[in-house]
């Protein structure tokens, strides 16, 4: 499995707000001391963002991993301009990530090639990533407790980094603790019973 440096952001921005969320709901992370960081005017903008943002956090991993730090929600936001993301005028509520005009924002904004996969089994993915320098997988939010048995897959969006015949890394925008958070390392098997088989590959290998 080939190694590579990707910085780790959480999609709060602090890494720890996952389990007061869970517990108490996107309110808590009104409680964020670094939510200016995001990028957010306000902090119920910030609350309310940062819980759809975990592909712009995956985004926001793989440009550091070539220098660049851009703030979270400033992603988001250009996201949105290209359809990534919509915003209802009723309630304010979030969808997205809407893969296919992400991967036209990526390659527009920062010269990233990226296509949106679908159909994708588990064993092709060290194979893929021959060819693409990233997979941002679909996976059920739950992958933080791999050895629970999740009700359903996909919903949540991680960084696939590296992968092999037998194991699978990556970055999860909302791990809950240091080890579900960065180089996350599972066998293929049990990623498998959270991964929704879709995804974007970003960047061709050299």
């Amino acid at each position: 499995m080939q190694s590579r440096e990707v910085p780790y952001f959480s999609q709060w921005e602090s890494p720890g707000m996952t389990l007061p969320l869970l517990a108490e709901g996107p309110s808590a992370l009104h409680r964020d001391p670094l939510w200016r960081n995001s990028g957010a005017d306000t902090v119920e903008d910030y609350a309310r963002w940062a819980v759809n943002v975990c592909g712009m956090a995956c985004l926001k991993m793989i440009l550091a991993a070539r220098g660049e730090i851009h703030a979270t929600l400033e992603l988001a936001r250009a996201c949105t301009t290209y359809g990534g993301y919509v915003v209802n005028d009723g309630d304010g509520s979030i969808e997205g990530l809407i893969y296919a005009p992400f991967v036209r924002f990526v390659h527009e904004r920062f010269g990233l090639p990226a296509q949106t996969m679908t159909d994708v089994d588990i064993a092709v993915v060290s194979g893929l990533l021959s060819r693409w320098r990233y997979f941002i997988a679909s996976v059920h939010p739950g992958i933080r407790w791999p050895e629970r048995i999740p009700p359903s897959k996909g919903g949540h969006l991680v960084l696939v980094t590296a992968a092999s015949p037998e194991t699978i890394r990556f970055h999860n925008p909302s791990g809950h603790d240091r080890q579900s958070q960065a180089d996350v390392t599972l066998p293929l098997a049990s990623f498998d019973r959270f991964f929704a088989r879709r995804g974007i590959a970003v960047g061709f290998q050299s």
